[in-house]
């Protein structure tokens, strides 16, 4: 078994797949596939048979990710205040001139 850059507990950002930019705390890591289990994301539904004490159907949990598609909330927000902060923010923009009749529309 490989060893993992996370392990549970730790707080970590997703930063490739559909829950890409999302923050959650690990609640389980497989070392054996490299898969995580982040607490709130990637929910999926189970469908659970009925079992004695009566409980069953349709349970919402979390699912699985790949273990390269998280890194530590640590790490990312010190690479986050390393970037450079961009020039767009610190110059507005300006509105575009308001668009002249033409002449046929004026004469109408």
């Amino acid at each position: 078994m490989a060893k993992a850059h996370v392990k549970k507990g730790d707080e970590v950002v997703v930063i490739a797949g559909s829950e890409k930019g999302r923050r959650g705390k690990i609640l389980e890591v497989n070392t054996k596939k490299q898969r995580v289990l982040v607490e709130g994301l990637k929910m999926i539904k189970r469908h659970t048979k009925q079992n004695p004490q009566g409980q069953g159907g349709i349970i919402e949990r979390e699912g699985t990710m790949h273990i390269s598609n998280v890194m530590l909330a640590v790490r990312f927000d010190e690479r986050a205040g390393k970037r450079p902060q961009a020039e767009t923010a610190a110059a507005p923009v300006e509105a575009a001139p308001a668009p002249t009749e033409t002449a046929e529309a004026s004469t109408k």
